[in-house]
């Protein structure tokens, strides 16, 4: 276009040109804003979906080990109740002196080996289902499934270690039902672990060097 040309445009032609060009460039302008403005909304929605499939995911592991522990457990109460029974049936076989089981006719030991049977069949079903009998003589004390009675000082065995079991304990799974009454032997030898290392000779060089 001309010089004559240009400036024979009105002011007005002048002004439309202009705010064409105004609007090409606040086109270009908003498709940009709206692009980052999409690109951040899927981002969220990216990190919403990540946050619901992990939260999904614990639920589904935290539901799992529930109904474990359900299956696992649901006796616990009916054994711990069970156990009592138990000890009733070991104390009546206690109970009977050795010359009266040597001198007792056949009903009698009959009577005493049914008794006998009875317990052992109660602690089999007992142990089916997951309980188990706790007898830690000669083991290291556990606080968790043992309970110390009393302390018997012993210097032949390591201290800390059960030397009687006064009553036998039950354990379910990883949980105790009841725990072993036991005896501790107090004053023996320090275990490995609890032996204190003995400091060895000075090196002289080391302490001139420091």
């Amino acid at each position: 276009m001309s010089d004559q040309a240009k400036d024979e445009r009105t002011p007005e032609d002048m002004e439309a040109t202009q705010a064409s060009g105004e609007r090409a460039e606040g086109g270009v302008d908003g498709d940009y804003e709206a692009l980052v403005r999409l690109l951040k909304e899927n981002e969220e929605l990216k990190d919403r979906a990540l946050r619901v499939a992990a939260e999904m995911e614990n639920l589904r592991r935290r539901t799992a080990r529930d109904v474990q522990d359900a299956r696992a457990y649901a006796v616990a109460n009916f054994a711990r109740d069970m156990l009592s029974v138990s000890d009733n049936l070991r104390r009546a076989l206690d109970a009977i002196p050795a010359e009266a089981k040597a001198a007792g006719d056949a009903g009698f030991k009959s009577l005493i080996e049914g008794v006998d049977l009875t317990e052992r069949a109660m602690l089999s079903a007992l142990e089916r289902h997951g309980v188990k009998k706790l007898a830690p003589e000669g083991e290291k004390f556990d606080p968790n499934f043992h309970q110390a009675m009393f302390e018997v000082p012993n210097p032949e065995v390591p201290a800390g270690t059960v030397v009687q079991v006064v009553q036998p304990g039950y354990s379910i799974g990883e949980r105790v039902l009841r725990p072993a009454m036991v005896g501790v032997a107090k004053g023996g030898p320090k275990t490995a672990a609890e032996a204190k290392v003995e400091p060895g000779p000075v090196n002289e060089q080391a302490e001139k060097d420091a």
